[in-house]
């Protein structure tokens, strides 16, 4: 095991900026695709979709596309097409997300839903969807068409499996998994596939750098399910408490229900159905103190861990160090 994430005192704290050194020039041309397709002639229309674009987050799955292209060669101009879609997707998920979560704030700003309401939010995020897709076909590669369409289809499963589960506690941390890799992890995955297969990598190259999108989304969305339930709203800058409120099972209530019995699982199980929607603090002191939080925190840094070991074999280059880093961004990060 490489073992770069021994413990939470030498994670990376580098600005996203710096690990993202290696293509800062490509990732300014993916935003000036983006600035041309998120866009509207019909003023309502371009109000929402500019609105959208203002919630514009880390750019971590066209970072990933771009630098897992750096490993293997040089980004062409289908990359950076194809990065942009990438975003295009997530930030289309993000604005159902929003609605299914009921959330009123993303990124220190009112979201879509809470600005307008929650159909102008449903509507925007297919229209992003729709504009993704057709990007996508304009690089005229049936293979990336293909390989996006599925991710899509697969994370649309992953939220109805999270859906269907809402309020079940008996979720196992398997199937807990199985979801965060449908919902989260695949269009990492994707996005890591993409940036290799296009510069004709080796076949194992392109299968190292796709698990390195996978364990990295997984590890990431672990990070996002702790900070839901132990961040600062002012940190984040988004609302905090909404996996509680709607009752998923993520992997710190999984873990404490697995180590609470009698009283205490009674008790547990109380807080989790009568939850008061921004009381958290109750439920956080409990999956403190019965080392819940650290477990996952630690099985956060078990999935990164998992990640750098699929690039560390590649050649040492810039794009390579930055991926390294970023496995240990995503589970040092407190936003």
């Amino acid at each position: 095991m490489v073992n770069e994430i021994a413990d939470g005192h030498d994670l990376v704290t580098e600005p996203l900026e710096e690990l993202y050194g290696p293509i800062a020039d490509e990732l300014e041309q993916v935003e000036e695709i983006l600035r041309r397709e998120m866009c509207s002639t019909y003023p309502y229309v371009n109000e929402l979709i500019r609105y959208g674009a203002l919630l514009r987050g880390k750019r971590l799955r066209p970072a990933l596309l771009l630098l897992a292209a750096k490993c293997v060669g040089e980004p062409t101009e289908r990359h950076l097409n194809l990065a942009a879609v990438m975003e295009m997707i997530h930030s289309a998920t993000l604005v159902h997300d929003d609605v299914l979560d009921d959330a009123s704030v993303r990124r220190h700003v009112a979201t879509v839903n809470a600005r307008w309401d929650n159909e102008a939010s449903l509507l925007l995020g297919d229209l992003l969807f729709s504009r993704a897709f057709c990007l996508a076909a304009g690089t005229a590669s049936m293979i990336a068409c293909q390989l996006i369409a599925r991710s899509a289809q697969i994370i649309c499963e992953g939220e109805i499996r999270q859906k269907g589960r809402r309020g079940d506690f008996s979720l196992t941390e398997a199937e807990y998994l199985e979801i965060l890799d449908a919902k989260t992890a695949e269009l990492y995955a994707c996005s890591c596939q993409l940036g290799a297969h296009f510069l004709e990598a080796q076949a194992a190259d392109v299968e190292r750098l796709t698990q390195y999108g996978r364990y990295l989304g997984i590890a990431f969305q672990i990070s996002d399910d702790l900070l839901d339930i132990a961040g600062n709203e002012a940190e984040t800058g988004k609302s905090l408490g909404t996996d509680l409120a709607q009752q998923k099972p993520t992997l710190p209530v999984i873990r404490a229900l697995e180590l609470a019995h009698g009283d205490q699982r009674d008790y547990l199980l109380s807080l989790l159905r009568g939850q008061p929607p921004g009381q958290t603090e109750p439920l956080r002191r409990f999956l403190a103190r019965c080392g819940a939080l650290t477990y996952a925190r630690n099985k956060g840094r078990e999935f990164a861990e998992r990640a750098i070991e699929q690039v560390a074999t590649l050649p040492p280059s810039p794009a390579q160090q930055s991926l390294r880093k970023l496995g240990q961004f995503v589970v040092a990060r407190s936003h």
